[in-house]
């Protein structure tokens, strides 16, 4: 088929997609092979629709739909049209489908040059190398034995840290050892959903973590309205409580009761009686103990103001 040809045929294609789903996932496809490739959209068939084209031939396609649909969120896209991306459109849940996506890797080498992603580490035992390879070793600073006429390494070493780029005395090593520390798939970048961009991050939020957050939130702004002294719904409670608090503090203090404290006062006269009281075999726990009841005029006169609190009387 002549490149005009495929280049149309792409074009109508991306077209039709862009019509179609509500959702696209920017995906990068650093070091992922053809056959990983052909496992993702197995995977994703029915759910999703993998796209990959050149970036040149993929703006100028947007572009164009843009043009000739004026206002078109897509445009927001384009400036993820960037290195080794591809998309993957869908109308299910987007979450559930980089899930499916990025579930799918492939082990593989330390390459010379490549960037680690994650930190690789060497565990002690037997190396396999003779001992005439021994300052090869030295030379990573990884301390070693001789064991039955192989070399073996005694500590745990750190080879190479995230971030850093990949040695060849170090690649060398992994691949002698027949270690293959890195694993590598479609990664998220961004998303776009019913005209909007965002960060793929966003995904991770789950509706646990909204309520984290706005709790947290919550909880800091009852703290600010406590600390000035401005009433809100948020602080109210806190307001009640506290002064609830000083109210009983101040009766234990004077001996000026109201209902509401008076349990506090008898738990002070006699702790024992709020204690669990041990149940015999088969029988229920013993009943608490009834209420004291105040005889005296004055704490039936203050009794009547505890109303304040919820309770008119002593029998509250």
């Amino acid at each position: 088929m002549p490149v005009n040809d495929k280049k149309r045929n792409f074009g109508k294609k991306l077209r039709a997609l862009i019509d179609r789903y509500n959702s696209v996932l920017v995906v990068n496809a650093d070091n992922v092979g053809s056959n990983q490739m052909q496992k993702i959209r197995l995977a994703t068939r029915g759910e999703a629709i993998v796209l990959f084209g050149k970036n040149t031939t993929v703006r100028r396609v947007i572009q164009n739909h843009v043009d000739e649909n004026p206002g078109h969120p897509i445009t927001a896209i384009l400036d993820h049209v960037r290195g080794n991306v591809g998309f993957i459109f869908t109308n299910s849940d987007v979450s559930k489908v980089r899930d499916i996506v990025q579930s799918i890797k492939t082990p593989a080498p330390a390459r010379v040059g490549t960037l680690a992603p994650l930190d690789v580490y060497v565990e002690p035992g037997p190396t396999g190398c003779d001992p005439g390879q021994t300052g090869w070793f030295q030379a990573l600073n990884i301390p070693t034995k001789i064991n039955k006429g192989q070399i073996e390494m005694i500590a745990r070493v750190h080879l190479i840290k995230v971030g850093d780029r990949v040695m060849e005395s170090q690649a060398a090593l992994l691949q002698r050892l027949d270690i293959k520390p890195f694993s590598y798939g479609l990664v998220a970048t961004a998303v776009y959903d019913r005209g909007e961009m965002f960060d793929a991050s966003v995904l991770d939020i789950t509706p646990e973590v909204i309520l984290s957050r706005f709790s947290s939130g919550l909880g800091m702004f009852s703290a600010f309205c406590l600390s000035v002294g401005y009433p809100t719904i948020a602080s109210l409670p806190h307001s009640i409580n506290n002064a609830y608090k000083h109210l009983v503090a101040l009766a234990l203090e004077t001996g000026y009761m109201f209902p509401r404290a008076k349990k506090f006062e008898d738990f002070l006269k006699n702790p024992g009686a709020f204690a669990p009281v041990a149940a015999s075999a088969g029988a229920a726990a013993a009943p608490a103990a009834a209420p004291v009841e105040s005889s005296s005029s004055e704490e039936e006169e203050v009794g009547g103001s505890g109303g304040l609190f919820g309770g008119g009387s002593d029998s509250d």
